[in-house]
């Protein structure tokens, strides 16, 4: 199943039937079985559902999950029925199965955090250990000031805003593919900082107004091929803070660690999993906590990291990665096809 929809990450569950969950974003896990799920926008699952039960009608069901404080959002619950075959009376109506509340962080995340690559024989990982490129960037909601004359609807009449490390992407008038193999000047930067050039208390309660404003900026980040990396994603508490969905083209990642609070640098590295941890594609950092991802820069490209909730694309929640050609002609950017249209 795909999580379709724009802006909310949903809880999901079927009344009196447990689901197993054998892989994630295309890749195959150990099996968890539970009785509910969370599946992310942009986020893939593989669920296996066994119909043992008495026949009968059971609503499947799902919901929001949402942890944005005073902001608006569709709490309704959206159904459908599995309806067994054969012969019987349906219960009506039939029962709604158990959902997580709207805004528990804990299930939400206990799921999430359940989850094992297989680490076998059959399915051996490849999780980097000695990490040549490091980058730690917060992801933060923030505030313009509203254009004259303008309506907007952040608070205090701001506009909103989101960056990575306190920028605020702005796309260029050039596609950057094509300027980067082009060799085409002034349409990016690549100064993306490796660290947050901003150090507060990330995920206090209250924060000094004057946090919320970002800079804008077309700012990327250029790797050398095969180099290993390392993203810390951390979470603040700016205009509210809420829960992200961070998605990374053209690589698959492992996900070795996360918490709630400000990372720490020096202890929570020491309970990363790297024995069996997932690789994914899309991974949800929770509001006010952190995620620590890697992989091997093997696939050269320029490589659009982004959260997957859609206001937050358009506000500015994104960066670009581009991963350097190797020597070798087989693992460099192919040219465009000669009968691409232009931009």
């Amino acid at each position: 199943m795909v999580n379709a929809a724009m802006n909310i990450i949903l809880f999901l569950s079927i009344e009196n039937h447990h689901l197993t969950v054998v892989g994630a974003d295309g890749c195959y896990m150990k099996p968890l079985t539970t009785e509910y799920i969370v599946i992310s926008p942009g986020q893939s699952l593989d669920v296996l559902l066994e119909a043992n039960q008495k026949p009968n009608h059971y609503y499947m069901a799902a919901r929001a999950y949402f942890t944005g404080l005073n902001v608006a959002f569709d709490n309704t619950t959206t159904t459908a029925i599995v309806e067994y075959s054969g012969n019987y009376t349906p219960s009506s109506p039939p029962s709604l199965p158990y959902l997580p509340y709207y805004n528990d962080t804990k299930s939400a995340f206990n799921f999430f955090g359940s989850f094992r690559s297989l680490a076998n024989k059959d399915h051996p990982i490849d999780v980097p250990k000695s990490i040549s490129t490091r980058i730690i960037s917060t992801i933060s909601v923030n505030t313009f000031p509203c254009l004259k004359n303008g309506s907007c609807e952040g608070p205090n009449g701001t506009r909103l805003a989101a960056s990575l490390n306190n920028i605020s992407f702005v796309n260029p008038s050039v596609d950057i593919l094509e300027a980067y193999y082009k060799h085409v000047k002034g349409v990016f930067s690549s100064k993306f900082p490796s660290f947050p050039p901003l150090i507060f208390n990330f995920t206090a309660q209250y924060l000094p107004l004057i946090l919320e404003r970002p800079r804008r900026g077309t700012e990327l980040k250029i790797i050398d091929y095969n180099s290993t990396v390392e993203v810390v994603f951390q979470g603040t508490n700016l205009v509210g803070g809420i829960d992200h969905p961070m998605h990374l083209h053209g690589y698959s990642f492992y996900v070795v660690g996360g918490g709630m609070g400000n990372f720490d640098k020096y202890k929570d590295p020491l309970s990363y999993n790297l024995m069996d941890p997932p690789l994914l594609n899309t991974v949800t950092v929770p509001k006010n906590g952190w995620i620590t991802i890697r992989f091997k820069a093997s696939n050269p490209g320029v490589w659009f990291l982004h959260c997957h909730l859609e206001r937050h694309l358009t506000w500015g929640m994104e960066v670009v990665f581009i991963v350097k050609n190797a020597k070798c002609p087989k693992a460099t950017i192919r040219p465009p096809p000669p009968d691409m249209p232009p931009c």
